[in-house]
């Protein structure tokens, strides 16, 4: 069926909300985008006039479509070379979502977007649409098609699951920036005790290469571990270029809500380096390198202020 001007635009202004949704469910923005544009097909093929909500028709579609990528998903997992980490985007990008609350920001960093993975399908959306969209339990009933008290006991079972996370603290762009300075530095001294000093006790790496980047195949934990590994990550070798194609330029940014260290390789986003930053000192580092998961940073990139470069000749 057609799809008239005013149906287009019902959709067109749904969008950024149903990306959101979908970023938040996936961890993938590709995955999301895809899903995105299922929903716009359905849409495209409904008898709109029985519709009596579009917003509620829609965000149920989607979830339903996500529902069936969660699954497949999770096998797919099983056999993913490495560890698996969600994919990066940049402050300013759309499918960040709502940010007016903590939770909202919360809801949408990479540690928590990982965290998230230990949650089962239907504990990840009825959270999601909850904690980061303020659905009511009554409205994500009608979603998941469950009851009402299922939602909730669902709901209070998915917080517990997250409860291990510890919160992170926000930063503000020009504090990221410092923060980003602040870690490079230390990264580059050669020094460990400089990056432990930055590290909680308890701090972990986590790296994506997706197997077509080298990265280590278990998280490393612990400040003076994570602190030996990085001091050599950052030793700067010819193997290292080549393994990321080419001599990177560094940046500092802001990514999932947390500071980040971007290398760039020509145009291309090669690596996203993001700090999750606590009270006590940064308690986890995740280092996205998977090119796969690094097309719309790059893309993002391209289209935005990102200041003078940190190092231009590593």
């Amino acid at each position: 069926m057609p799809v008239g001007v005013c149906e287009l635009e019902v959709f067109e202004g749904a969008r950024a909300r149903l990306e959101a949704i979908a970023y938040r469910l996936l961890g993938s923005a590709s995955d999301a985008e895809d899903v995105v544009q299922d929903t716009f097909l359905r849409w495209q093929s409904v008898e709109r006039e029985l519709i009596e909500t579009p917003e509620a028709w829609l965000t149920k579609v989607l979830t339903n479509l996500c529902l069936n990528r969660l699954t497949s998903a999770r096998a797919r997992r099983e056999t993913y070379v490495g560890q698996w980490l969600p994919e990066p985007v940049f402050a300013g990008d759309r499918m960040l979502g709502p940010a007016e609350t903590a939770e909202q920001r919360e809801s949408v960093s990479i540690a928590m977007l990982t965290l998230m993975e230990r949650l089962s399908a239907t504990e990840r959306v009825v959270y999601v649409l909850r904690e980061a969209f303020g659905y009511s339990h009554g409205e994500i009933a009608e979603v998941l098609d469950l009851t009402e008290s299922n939602c909730q006991q669902i709901y209070r079972r998915a917080k517990q699951h997250l409860a291990a996370g510890r919160r992170r603290v926000e930063v503000a762009p020009a504090a990221a920036r410092k923060i980003v300075e602040e870690f490079l530095a230390a990264a580059l001294s050669g020094r460990t005790e400089a990056l432990v000093r930055m590290l909680t006790d308890d701090a972990v790496h986590v790296g994506d290469g997706g197997g077509v980047v080298f990265s280590l195949p278990l998280p490393i934990t612990g400040a003076l571990r994570v602190a030996r590994f990085l001091r050599g990550l950052f030793e700067p070798s010819a193997a290292k270029w080549e393994m990321i194609g080419g001599r990177p330029v560094l940046f500092a940014a802001v990514a999932n809500g947390v500071p980040a260290l971007v290398l760039m390789v020509g145009d291309r986003v090669a690596t996203v380096v993001s700090l999750d930053v606590t009270d006590d000192g940064i308690a986890a580092i995740h280092t996205q390198a998977n090119p796969g998961k690094l097309e719309r940073a790059t893309r993002q990139w391209a289209t935005s202020e990102h200041g003078e470069p940190l190092i231009d000749n590593w």
